[in-house]
């Protein structure tokens, strides 16, 4: 549970430039012929039902033990043919109820935009929605206008419509917080930190928007739109958008377990905006949807697409540089072994799925984990051994030299282009940053960057401002701006990028001074506490006379101290409690917190203007000791610099946001 400073336009011209390098052939090992004529490669296993099954036994289980998940549903089709559909652990634990993957329903999260998407290029086969029209045109209320530019359907669909996140009531387990589609969108609008068609920042609250116009114009509730125009012509009779489920529903859905299986599941998680994450379906059902897509739009008779609609959907819109995996329309690709994988992935608290279908080859591969657990390693270690073991490929990693200047011109720190900036949670985006240096062998390191050992990955340059993973297939791009100066990473995921951080944000020295500051005023709180346990404990020694000129501070500073401890302490604890995976995002649950944390904070500044107050003074006093104007003077400015991060990071702001 995916996270922005100042923007320019500057940042529109690196999306046109392209690495000029040579293809970096990854792809099938070199294949020999078999004594039945039939082709072999090197360590691949027959794609075939019973070694499938095999395959699956060995890994789900061994994930559900080591991750701490409940159950799995997994589906695997070839040809039109499944070759597995299996459930594995349990949907309910207190209750062992197995996973029935043609009838235990899974929340799917974003794979919920696949069906939004679809939604849109149907009514846009009828002529009824136009991609690159302003979104306003199709909208009972108005987008507020950023740069001069109109965001339209094209700009949502790969994510690049320059909203900055909004994660404010995104989910919540009491039916009655739910509100309405247009209700949320309305009142979590977010501000837009890019230019549309510029940047890439995953939006869930784009996929919104694009949600209630499939609302508007078809005049149906978008739930009932997706019934009746997909899952009613593809016989998906376990899958629904409603939130909770309808009564011959009720009780299919899995347990999600937030923290771990020994502990109560989380409830039915339901998610705003609908169109974004709200969908809940079957492995059996998700066959079907995928058949239907690799078919050209059509299953069993029942046609949802035109074909020429849907190579439109898979056809490249928007990358970094073209040895990068692309943005389609609505779906994203990801590459391995040559196989090009397209598809979406969906989190929630407790679920965590996979979508992928390869065209070539007419696969589907879906994987839906009801836990926690399942956040991290469980989904890439599924599609990267299926990849490796059915499809083995080289990866001929051709590292280049390339002069020590190039190679370090990527070094700096870096920040997720998809986060909140205008909100108080622009505070996790400092703990976020990433850190890219390059050591004296050329190798280049970005900090929290680890494979699925837990290792830290290396990277060496396989071209100019392109560079690929020492030990595998991950690759980063670096992207200049019109001075030549690098401004964004570019990954694998094509919907995020890094952003380079101005030097008054990085990490370090922003959290070193805030350490600094802190231990100052703690300094002073302390100071006299130490003078009257000096009074109790040591009364029969004579107290120490302060020296001429020494002037002690004053109350209004201890004070002002306090408060700013408190503050910063109750923050930290906040921030450690919420900073877990399986942490619930912010309702309006927390608008009392809010209201309080404002209340401290401007108490903290008012106090603060009286400490400056007192350092200026003492400056102008001759005959107090230098010593004591110091003193004073670095109290004052560890009280400026908190009030400084107090209002950069917005820890005082609006109550909504």
């Amino acid at each position: 549970m995916h996270r922005i400073g100042a923007t320019c336009v500057i940042f529109l011209l690196p999306l046109l430039v392209q690495a000029q390098v040579p293809a970096i052939p990854v792809g099938p090992a070199a294949p020999s012929q078999r004594a039945d004529g039939k082709t072999a490669v090197p360590g691949q296993h027959a794609l075939e039902a019973s070694d499938l099954e095999s395959f699956f036994d060995g890994i789900v289980p061994l994930q559900l033990e080591r991750s701490d998940i409940a159950g799995a549903s997994v589906m695997v089709m070839q040809n039109g043919q499944v070759l597995l559909r299996k459930g594995y652990g349990y949907a309910d634990v207190k209750n062992k109820k197995p996973v029935d993957p043609a009838a235990t329903i899974f929340r799917l999260a974003s794979i919920s935009k696949l069906f939004t998407w679809v939604s849109v290029m149907q009514l846009v086969e009828q002529g009824r929605l136009d991609l690159d029209t302003d979104v306003n045109r199709y909208l009972d209320f108005q987008i507020r206008p950023a740069f001069s530019q109109p965001v339209t359907l094209r700009n949502l669909m790969t994510h690049t419509g320059g909203f900055e996140e909004v994660i404010r009531d995104i989910i919540v387990t009491d039916p009655k917080q739910a509100v309405t589609l247009r209700d949320y969108l309305i009142r979590n609008q977010p501000q837009r930190l890019f230019p549309p068609g510029a940047i890439p920042a995953y939006s869930n609250y784009g996929v919104g928007i694009a949600g209630y116009i499939v609302q508007r114009v078809s005049g149906l509730p978008f739930e009932q739109y997706v019934e009746q125009h997909i899952f009613t012509p593809l016989k998906m009779e376990h899958s629904t958008f409603y939130q909770p489920p309808p009564t011959q529903l009720r009780r299919l859905p899995s347990e999600g377990y937030p923290t771990d299986t020994e502990k109560p599941p989380i409830g039915f998680e339901i998610f705003n905006p609908v169109s974004a994450g709200g969908v809940s379906s079957t492995a059996e059902d998700m066959g079907r949807f995928g058949q239907a897509l690799l078919n050209g739009g059509e299953f069993d008779g029942n046609r949802i697409l035109k074909p020429e609609t849907l190579q439109v959907m898979w056809t490249p819109q928007f990358r970094s540089n073209d040895q990068m995996p692309p943005l389609c329309m609505g779906f994203y690709e990801t590459w391995r072994n040559g196989l090009h994988w397209i598809g979406h992935e969906g989190d929630l608290v407790a679920f965590h799925s996979l979508f992928m279908l390869e065209p070539q080859n007419k696969l589907l591969l879906f994987i839906s984990f009801n836990s926690t657990g399942s956040g991290n390693k469980t989904r890439p270690e599924i599609i990267n051994m299926f990849t490796d073991r059915y499809f083995p490929g080289q990866a001929k990693q051709a590292f280049v030299s390339l002069p020590r200047n190039e190679l370090t011109s990527i070094e700096g720190v870096y920040r997720s282009t998809r986060r909140e900036d205008s909100t108080r949670l622009k505070l996790f985006s400092l703990f976020q940053q990433r850190v890219a240096r390059v050591d004296k062998m050329g190798v280049l390191h970005l900090s929290n960057a680890k494979d699925l050992r837990d290792h830290p990955i290396k990277w060496k340059a396989i071209g100019r401002d392109l560079w690929q993973e020492m030990d595998g297939q991950q690759r980063v791009f670096a992207i200049r701006d019109q001075t030549n100066r690098i401004v964004r990473l570019a990954y694998d995921f094509p919907g995020v990028q890094s952003q380079r951080v101005p030097w008054y944000e990085h990490k370090r020295p922003v959290l070193t001074a805030l350490v600094g500051a802190l231990l100052v005023l703690l300094a002073v709180i302390l100071a006299p506490v130490v003078r009257q346990a000096r009074r109790m404990f040591l009364g029969h020694r004579p107290m120490p006379s302060p020296q001429l000129g020494t002037q002690w501070l004053p109350g209004t500073t201890q004070v002002a101290a306090l408060v700013w401890v408190i503050l910063f302490a109750a923050l930290g604890a906040a921030l450690v409690t919420l900073g877990g995976d399986d942490a619930m995002p912010p309702t309006s649950a927390w608008d009392k917190y809010f209201v309080l944390m404002n209340f401290v904070t401007v108490f903290a500044l008012g106090l603060s203007l009286f400490v400056v107050f007192s350092a200026v003074r003492t400056w102008g006093r001759v005959k107090l000791r230098h010593i004591t104007k110091v003193k004073f003077s670095v109290v004052a400015i560890a009280g400026v610099y908190l009030s400084w991060f107090s209002l950069h990071w917005h820890l005082l702001g609006p109550v909504r946001f």
